[in-house]
């Protein structure tokens, strides 16, 4: 795992400054503290900081052809590189060393832009043709790996794996992006392919890019897409099937040349994980899992049932309030506002397994291809509710008595109806947004200062959610929700969050159920095999009935989260109150001060629990804060 930069000029071939280009580079140290490079030729330069994992003696970057030809800079692992590597060598390609990186070069020479449809694995890389004066990029499949670019007045392309690494370029603006403000207190992170900064962007998941000099722009495309079937289409699988095709994507994963371990939460995924990689090991696997002392948020028992039964190397550590401390270390790791509070202890997790480890296996993936988010059960339910009604009645029916039932965030679910009348108000896209959804349209509407409405103009980031649900290419609507989840969530929150946690440790994290091919063979099963009778991930967890217990695999969800509500009630209610209700925020012209101070009042009276809307505002204050160069 590494972290790449690059400079490309579109319009020239001037000197590349060598010096700049070094600079942010370096920007990354963390993502590979084990070796830099740096490649330049006119009009072209590519920095690398190498975390080594495979072919370490060899596999240093930029890597270059033997005619110097062609230069990559690769962050990832592909891991079929060895079936590759002896398909090119018929084809009659020499290789020159062992490393998974050369595989990317000669595939480029065989197959062309076409070469990111044979690669099996996690990858974000850029490749310069010399010859023909093209640049290449490309993301993988379900976008685990990062990858930012902007495209300056002057014709200069630069990218690099993170935010920050573009930073140091003279001449990119940094204005914020309103759009983004308003997205990320939708969604609680900022959707690809828009960055917190107007003049940056991020490459989508399974797009390349390909832009050769004199070209007016570059050509973007997507290269693969999850296929979802129609539910005539939809198919019957064994657990034994599932357990074999898991198996396979774990096996490859455990290819290494450095300590290699696996998180273990104590949840059905991740258990799924480990077992089968006691399996397939000779040695006891290395487990890693963060307990809480609130016990409503700890799962470290189940994680140590695992580790007892798999006889695995198991340690744990306890997460606190004084894990606050992490804000503006986590707001130096995602270079933008990042409302997701289990980033914390995620951050934590990964500072234990590098303690002992290089590599982590996790269980990511399984709730988005299984389907094991409640949410999906309340979508696929309210979408039979909705079918009942034409949606102008449902507006006006279930609309009003959205507007006046009262929001009794206290009570049992079943009296808490405010949310699901406005869902079943809308149409299919508009309520899975709002299932998804961490700071609803009320909410936002509530403190949403006059400028930054007036700048909206009429703008509403479920859109997002439509755009993709309308792209799913399936009648099944289960299945048009995963797709939504896989475009969005899945990229945007879930694997950065692992990835700049990860990275700000120095430690790469493997996801088997991710793999493309274990992904699609999920994505065409039929919908009660994911989700039956009320339960999701109905055939992961039959298959995984011999090797994880049942109270494991059938006990409610619970989800790394944080005890935020009662530590903004307690040890951190004055933190709370000094940065929400304090001048960052309101001298932003986003919000309205007086709003901000009542959500705080609000909550700490224990009138309402604004605990998610209040992180995502106190992230937010931070990253402003960081930005503008205001004191803390």
């Amino acid at each position: 795992m590494c972290g790449i930069v690059g400079i490309f000029h579109s319009r020239d071939a001037r000197p590349i400054d060598r010096e700049l280009l070094s600079r942010m580079n370096d920007t990354q140290f963390h993502r590979g503290p084990d070796g830099f490079g740096l490649w330049d030729q006119p009009g072209l330069g590519f920095g690398h900081r190498r975390l080594s994992i495979i072919d370490l003696a060899a596999g240093k970057q930029p890597m270059l052809t033997p005619d110097g030809g062609i230069g990559v800079t690769f962050n990832g692992e592909i891991y079929n590189y060895r079936e590759l590597k002896h398909q090119l060598q018929a084809l009659g390609h020499q290789f020159q060393t062992n490393s998974d990186t050369e595989v990317i070069l000669h595939g480029w020479r065989q197959w062309g832009a076409d070469c990111v449809k044979h690669f099996r694995g996690m990858f974000a890389f850029a490749l310069y043709d010399v010859a023909r004066e093209t640049l290449f990029m490309a993301r993988d499949p379900l976008g685990k790996k990062p990858l930012h670019y902007s495209l300056l007045p002057d014709g200069a392309f630069i990218f690099g794996s993170e935010l920050k690494s573009l930073l140091p370029y003279p001449g990119l603006a940094r204005a914020i992006d309103p759009l983004a403000i308003e997205e990320y207190l939708a969604f609680g992170y900022i959707p690809d392919p828009r960055s917190i900064y107007k003049s940056i962007a991020k490459l989508p998941a399974a797009h390349r890019l390909i832009w050769r000099r004199f070209d007016p722009a570059p050509k973007i495309d997507a290269y693969w897409d999850v296929q979802f079937a129609n539910v005539a289409d939809t198919r019957d699988a064994s657990p034994e099937a599932l357990i074999q095709e898991l198996r396979e994507a774990v096996d490859l994963r455990m290819i290494a040349d450095v300590p290699l371990g696996a998180f273990l939460s104590g949840g059905v995924d991740s258990s799924a994980v480990v077992a089968l990689m006691a399996g397939l090991s000779s040695q006891p696997v290395k487990t890693f899992s963060m307990g809480f002392a609130d016990k409503a948020y700890d799962e470290s028992n189940y994680a140590q049932q695992m580790a007892a039964r798999y006889h695995t190397d198991h340690h744990s550590r306890i997460v606190d309030p004084d894990s606050i401390d992490l804000v503006d270390r986590l707001i130096d790791f995602y270079d933008e506002p990042f409302g997701d509070s289990s980033a914390m202890p995620t951050f934590r997790l990964c500072a234990l397994a590098r303690e002992n480890v290089t590599v982590a296996l996790s269980g990511d993936g399984g709730d988005e291809l299984f389907a094991g988010y409640r949410r999906y059960l309340f979508h696929a339910r309210q979408e039979q509710a909705r079918a009942l009604l034409p949606l102008g009645v449902r507006k006006i029916l279930f609309g009003t008595l959205g507007a006046v039932y009262p929001k009794l965030d206290w009570a049992p679910r079943f009296l808490r109806a405010k949310n699901t009348f406005q869902e079943l108000a809308a149409d299919s896209a508009g309520g899975f947004f709002a299932s998804v959804s961490v700071m609803n349209d009320d909410m936002r509407a509530r403190i949403r200062g006059r400028s930054q409405q007036q700048t909206l103009q009429g703008y509403h980031p479920s859109e997002i959610i439509r755009t993709h649900m309308n792209a799913a290419g399936t009648d099944d609507v289960l299945a048009q929700a995963q797709y939504a989840d896989i475009k969005t969530w899945l990229p945007g929150d879930i694997l950065t969050k692992v990835d700049r946690a990860s990275m700000a440790n120095s430690l790469e994290v493997r996801c088997p159920m991710l793999d493309v091919r274990f992904a699609q063979w999920s994505a065409v099963l039929r919908p009660d095999l994911k989700l039956h009778g009320g339960m999701g991930k109905y055939l992961l967890k039959k298959a995984c009935e011999p090797h994880v217990s049942d109270d494991i695999l059938y006990r409610p969800k619970q989800g790394f989260s944080v005890p935020l509500a009662a530590w903004f009630r307690g040890p951190l209610r004055q933190k709370l109150r000094d940065t929400v209700g304090g001048p960052i925020l309101a001298d932003s012209g986003y919000f309205s001060p007086g709003a901000l101070v009542q959500l705080v009042d609000e909550h700490q009276s224990g009138r309402r629990d604004h605990a998610p809307s209040l992180w995502l505002l106190f992230i937010l204050e931070a990253f402003l804060r960081k930005e503008t160069g205001s004191e803390a």
